[in-house]
């Protein structure tokens, strides 16, 4: 979408700069070139602050949209890095997502999960200091939500557990990232993955009961 707005605002000054350029005659480029490049000359100020215009918006779109920092997924209340736990320790998905073989949901850690172990291994790092005190005041750690699915379709994690589907296929090498990127789980996506496997795709059996 970004780069679509980016095409849009560029042809956008382009036709702009031949409008004034022709007089609203775009004809006039192809048949009076030398006519035209005179009326761009003497409007060489306004095209310019349209050129500096948009030039600032693409600026911001890029910055707000495109730039590495905001690929990296949100931040969240504690530095978790699926990198470190999932990659380099190989802890299985399931230790922290118990409910993900048994249940529609995988389930969020709660703090004492995280406190199994880390009361033992750097217990005294300041990022599990506030672990403790969600712990202590009684408080879950607000996790910040990465995967949404729309309120009309329902993802069944103990189905596709059972079959075998590894939570990459759909959640990305989670095991590579400190901070899980957002990916867009669209329909196409899951209807692909049903036809090759020869699964339901039932409207209401299998993604709208």
């Amino acid at each position: 979408m970004e780069l679509l707005i980016i095409a849009v605002s560029l042809m956008a000054l382009v036709i702009l700069a031949v409008l004034i350029g022709t007089g609203g005659k775009p004809l006039l480029l192809v048949t009076s070139f030398t006519a035209v490049r005179e009326s761009l000359w003497r409007n060489k100020m306004p095209l310019l602050g349209s050129s500096v215009t948009v030039l600032l918006v693409l600026m911001f779109l890029y910055l707000f949209y495109l730039t590495p920092g905001t690929r990296i997924g949100p931040e969240q209340p504690i530095p978790f890095s699926h990198r470190i736990h999932a990659g380099v320790k190989a802890i299985q998905c399931e230790f922290c997502h118990p409910f993900v073989e048994r249940s529609i949901n995988p389930g969020i850690p709660p703090v004492e999960k995280c406190l199994y172990c880390h009361n033992y291994i750097i217990a005294n790092h300041p990022r599990i200091q506030k672990i403790h005190e969600y712990f202590n005041s009684n408080t879950p750690i607000p996790w910040r939500k990465v995967f949404y699915l729309p309120e009309h379709v329902l993802f069944n994690h103990q189905r596709h557990i059972k079959k075998e589907i590894k939570c990459r296929r759909c959640h990305g090498p989670i095991e590579t990232m400190d901070r899980i990127q957002r990916k867009q789980l669209k329909m196409g996506f899951c209807v692909e993955c049903h036809e090759k496997k020869n699964a339901n795709v039932g409207c209401w059996l299998a993604c709208h009961s």
